[in-house]
């Protein structure tokens, strides 16, 4: 998984920007640590990867955090110059993931067939303390007779990342 990371980090590079990787290594950061260092970043996108046991192989999935229930009437979001509580960073970025998660699951299904179209909104406790877009990319599946199969998609999947988030940068051009 590492390596595909990595691979993904090159090409975003490549193409000009700035990736800080929340491991190097095996060790394996609590979510909290993972989101302090999004959070600490200015104008910061955050993408989680995951490969999956599960699913049909060479299907990836982009998933954004969906919250089980919107702010209730009487607790309105919170003010810009409050801190929001660290379970709730996210919420102010919901439609910003959403709308990233939709361009990349678009670029996913471009270079997987058999990926879906369209994103999913899902709790993920790992997107849930990010204040930034933030989007989880599922690689599907972990377990093929070709443990190669995982390093081929590297290629694809890094493609895709960086169509969406250069679409994602570009303002919408009005009408």
């Amino acid at each position: 998984m590492l390596d595909l990371a990595r691979s993904v980090r090159s090409e975003l590079e490549r193409n000009g920007f700035r990736v800080l990787m929340t491991r190097s290594d095996d060790s394996s950061p609590s979510y909290d640590d993972r989101a302090a260092v999004a959070n600490a970043q200015h104008d910061a996108v955050f993408i989680s990867l995951h490969v999956a046991s599960t699913g049909a192989p060479n299907t990836v999935r982009a998933y954004y955090e969906q919250f089980a229930a919107p702010f209730p009437p009487a607790a309105a979001p919170p003010a810009p110059t409050s801190l929001p509580a660290w379970d709730e960073a996210q919420r102010p970025y919901v439609d910003a993931s959403h709308r990233l998660a939709d361009l990349t699951q678009t670029q996913l299904a471009t270079s997987f067939s058999a990926s879906p179209v369209t994103s999913t909104g899902v709790p993920i406790r790992g997107l849930r303390s990010v204040a930034a877009p933030a989007i989880a990319i599922e690689v599907s599946s972990v377990s093929v007779p070709d443990p190669n199969s995982l390093a081929t998609s590297a290629s694809p999947l890094a493609g895709a990342i960086v169509h969406a988030l250069q679409a994602f940068r570009t303002p919408a051009v009005a009408n």
